[in-house]
């Protein structure tokens, strides 16, 4: 996992961006970025973005699905993850199995804007 802290003054940070921090999940990267309304209230966007391949022209192009997610929110929705997660690891249990979550051993910067360059 690699973190990238921005501070509001740097001028090559997009504006509304305060945080974001990038998460490199097999073929998956999944970006928590926090970002700031005009009225200085704040919110998480959690993009998931997936490298596929277009067969018809031959070309890569990454797949995006996001998810915002407000402050009201925070606490039911990490409820509901947590409750979630826990299911997966008691079910995967049962089955005799035990979910071992991989620590990477080798982190590397990812930018959102760079995913669509080659």
């Amino acid at each position: 996992m690699e973190e990238n802290r921005h501070d509001k003054q740097d001028e090559d940070y997009r504006e509304g961006e305060v945080f974001s921090k990038s998460v490199r999940a097999g073929k998956r990267t999944y970006f928590f970025d926090v970002k700031s309304t005009k009225s200085d209230d704040y919110y998480l966007t959690i993009t998931e973005s997936k490298r596929r391949f277009n067969n018809e022209n031959g070309k890569f192009f990454f797949e995006k699905h996001k998810l915002f997610l407000y402050k009201e929110d925070f606490e039911k929705f990490t409820s509901g993850l947590n409750e979630s997660v826990d299911k997966i690891k008691e079910l995967k249990k049962e089955q005799g199995e035990e979910v071992i979550e991989k620590v990477p051993s080798e982190f590397s910067d990812v930018s959102f804007d760079d995913l669509g360059k080659e």
